[in-house]
């Protein structure tokens, strides 16, 4: 039997997940936020108590709004409120990426139960006729793999140096140090789920 968390215990789990999604380490954040590192990691173990502006100060330091900590878990048990995540209580990743949706092209859910894991699995939408342009030069580049499968719409893939076009249905893996980048095709939103490793923050 899982013992439930204590919300100091949640809150503390919350703060380590973004920390080390943004690749911060604990000294790091200790010497942004002016707090000790001994009192951020019994913060993080859920043993000490933290303030609002202490809290509004990790927000800033980890580029998040705070309410991020506050995820909705239902009134299950505390199995079922650490690894599922119900369709209304899903979180927008687009607080926590570095550019904004209108200069991404998309809109991530994160429909994964925690960012602590080795993979992630987004919900993307993509409005009509955004995301990357296929005139850019190159797209995104970096270490790990990515997945998806598109729900609806049609999604044009630049992988590498071939356009590929993705309708509702069909699926794709790579990995992602090939140069890649998604667009929407059509007037209408597109859709897919994709899963990511490692967890990446940094769009």
């Amino acid at each position: 039997m899982i013992d439930p968390e204590t919300d100091a215990q949640k809150l503390g789990r919350e703060i380590r997940e973004v920390r080390k999604a943004r690749g911060v380490t604990l000294a790091t954040l200790s010497e942004t936020v002016g707090c000790s590192l001994a009192y951020l990691s019994r913060i993080e173990r859920g043993t000490a108590r933290i303030s609002v502006a202490l809290l509004n100060a990790v927000g800033t330091a980890l580029d998040g709004d705070p309410a991020w900590f506050f995820p909705e878990r239902g009134t299950g048990g505390p199995v079922e409120q650490a690894h599922i995540v119900r369709a209304e209580a899903r979180r927008p990743l687009g607080g926590l990426y570095a550019r904004a949706a209108e200069e991404l092209g998309f809109e991530d859910d994160l429909l994964s139960s925690t960012l602590s894991g080795g993979c992630a699995l987004l919900l993307s939408r993509f409005a009509p006729g955004r995301g990357q342009s296929s005139d850019e030069a190159e797209g995104h580049v970096f270490e790990g793999e990515q997945h998806g499968l598109v729900l609806t719409g049609e999604i044009a893939l630049s992988l590498g140096d071939e356009k590929i076009v993705l309708r509702a249905g069909d699926s794709f893996s790579y990995p992602s140090t090939i140069p890649h980048r998604f667009r929407n095709n059509i007037d209408t939103e597109s859709t897919m789920v994709r899963a990511m490793t490692p967890v990446r923050l940094s769009w």
